[in-house]
């Protein structure tokens, strides 16, 4: 189990919206990259939380689940992107509520929309990576401009269905 960041969200060759996560403590080999395929709706909705920008007075959808989730007296523990089975992701959304801990099937974006804007945790269990991760070539010293370059080019020749099984 990898604890990952949110690293950016870009947009694929088909205008489809990719959110990449990519592993909080560096190792020692080459990054992984996590591409999530997204809808608009939750990307504009993470780009929002990442951006801090102001809650409207009419809150997003992920702004009232978290305000609910405060009235509730409950939280977000974490969550985790648990498996994925024919290129779909899937999720789980640990909660911490008065009657003990909840886990609670979830979509990938959902929760990391969630997540952020409440600072939980969000994990990536090591056979997804294994499955779904991608290795940038690093090209010249290794730098993050460069992974980035050659990520980009990536997404340029990959379909989401490429991760199908």
């Amino acid at each position: 189990m990898a604890q990952m960041t949110v690293h950016t969200l870009v947009v694929d060759s088909a205008g489809q919206p990719v959110l990449v996560l990519r592993p909080m403590a560096e190792g020692s080999g080459p990054t992984v990259l996590l591409p999530i395929w997204i809808g608009p709706a939750e990307a504009a909705a993470i780009l929002v939380a990442l951006e801090a920008s102001p809650v409207p007075a009419r809150p997003m959808s992920y702004d009232l689940m978290a305000r609910l989730l405060e009235a509730s007296r409950a939280s977000v523990v974490r969550v985790e992107v648990s498996r994925i089975e024919q290129g779909t992701f899937f999720a789980v959304l640990t909660l911490d509520t008065p009657d003990g801990t909840r886990e609670i099937d979830a979509r990938p974006s959902d929760s990391i929309a969630l997540a952020v804007r409440v600072g939980a945790p969000i994990f990536v269990a090591d056979d997804v990576l294994e499955v779904a991760g991608v290795r940038p070539e690093e090209a010249g010293d290794g730098d993050q401009e460069s992974e980035m370059a050659a990520f980009h080019e990536f997404l340029e020749g990959v379909d989401p269905d490429d991760f199908r099984g």
